[in-house]
């Protein structure tokens, strides 16, 4: 079984880009304030999730291990 991720867009620092929608249509959506949300908070890992948090301007997107909370994305210094 392949590892599970919490997905989350920080609201705060989100600037709306769409980056992350057009990188992962499946993984994110963006509101009528064209704010991103995770379409799932919790979701199967995935290649363009991963791309779509590296491709963040402004790194609003945190991935984390659903089981254990250990951080996928962003690396730790």
């Amino acid at each position: 079984m392949g590892d599970r991720w919490h997905v989350e867009v920080d609201r705060s620092v989100c600037i709306g880009s769409g980056m992350c929608v057009g990188t992962a249509p499946d993984g994110f959506v963006l509101d009528s304030a064209r704010q991103s949300h995770p379409r799932e908070p919790e979701t199967d890992a995935a290649e363009a999730v991963l791309e779509a948090a590296e491709s963040c301007p402004v790194e609003a997107i945190t991935i984390t291990l659903a089981d254990s909370g250990e951080v996928v994305f962003p690396p730790e210094d």
